[in-house]
């Protein structure tokens, strides 16, 4: 008889949390993505346009673990009208040994918004400069927030600019942030926002850029984590022409979902064009960041191995206690 776990949102978020040993399980989950036994396919992505919805089901397995995760991770952007979020769904997990299931994760999408959160503060780590103290963060939802606070586990930020389409979102985001003591204000222009940043964080669904490639100032850091399927895109393409190091989580994702996608159908850079992924940074076959005022960009499209990484996890969590 096969027991198959089976655990709430509720459940989930009592043992799993964003902090900063979360942060490493997915930095060495992007350095597993150097090793050739990885097995990683494309995201199964279906996009549905009448009516402002996605689904994207993604998957790895990763040699080690006990196990690994088949994620389904909708998303429905008018959501919020009806007062629901934006984005649900669930993981199961399957054993590496026999193929069972060993576990149904019905987290409502909680464990993405975690592993996403803690691919950004992965990427800050590694590309920005260890000095960074201001932020700009465009976007005002959820994934802003979480991009943030993974932020501040990894650089000591002490000043806080939102901007966001929605001017009162971005408001009321800088008001929270100012009651956690955090020097924090609301720009209704984008352009003013980014300037004198250290890192930038776009975190929307935006199909037109928000962040254009005049603005960027030497020494910056972008982490770009909104672009995950081919209609979005969030950077001026030029930005990745004027990057001194442009990374990707993973190069064949992000020349199909990410902002790579934009510049290659430019001719911004060339299709043979050798891109670093972030477990190369990560696992030292790459350098990232070698200068102070280098511009460097992360292009997160979100992988399957993040997901395998913290569907484990979250077991481990309930398995070392009662």
């Amino acid at each position: 008889m096969n027991d198959v776990r089976i655990l709430t949102e509720t459940d989930l978020r009592e043992r799993v949390k964003l902090d900063a040993e979360v942060i490493s399980v997915i930095e060495a989950a992007f350095e597993t993505l150097t090793d050739d036994r990885v097995v990683m396919p494309p995201i199964l992505s279906m996009h549905m346009p009448d009516i402002n919805g996605e689904l994207d089901v993604k998957t790895a397995y990763v040699p080690g673990l006990s196990g690994f995760a088949v994620k389904l991770s909708p998303g429905f952007f008018d959501n919020p009208s009806k007062g629901l979020p934006s984005t649900s769904g669930l993981m199961v997990v399957l054993s590496t040994e026999t193929g069972r299931v060993q576990a149904v994760l019905l987290d409502n999408g909680y464990l993405t918004d975690i592993r996403t959160a803690a691919a950004g503060g992965v990427a800050a780590h590694h590309l920005s400069r260890v000095d960074c103290r201001r932020a700009t963060i465009m976007g005002a939802g959820l994934q802003a927030r979480m991009q943030l606070q993974a932020l501040r586990l990894v650089r000591p930020i002490s000043e806080v600019t939102i901007w966001a389409r929605d001017v009162a979102k971005a408001r009321i985001f800088a008001s929270e942030l100012q009651q956690e003591g955090l020097t924090a204000q609301a720009s209704t222009d984008p352009a003013a926002a980014v300037s004198g940043a250290d890192i930038i964080v776009t975190t929307t669904p935006a199909s037109q850029p928000i962040l254009q490639a005049d603005w960027l100032q030497p020494g910056q850091h972008v982490t770009a984590m909104g672009s995950d399927q081919a209609g979005k895109n969030e950077l001026d393409p030029h930005c990745l022409s004027r990057a001194d190091l442009y990374v990707a989580d993973r190069v064949g994702q992000t020349r199909v979902l990410g902002e790579l996608r934009a510049a290659l159908s430019l001719d911004l850079l060339s299709p043979d064009a050798e891109i670093p992924e972030l477990g190369h940074i990560v696992s030292g076959r790459h350098p990232g960041r070698t200068s102070p005022d280098q511009i460097t960009i992360a292009d997160l499209t979100g992988t399957g191995v993040q997901d395998t990484a913290i569907a484990t996890y979250a077991l481990d969590a309930f398995s070392k206690e009662p």
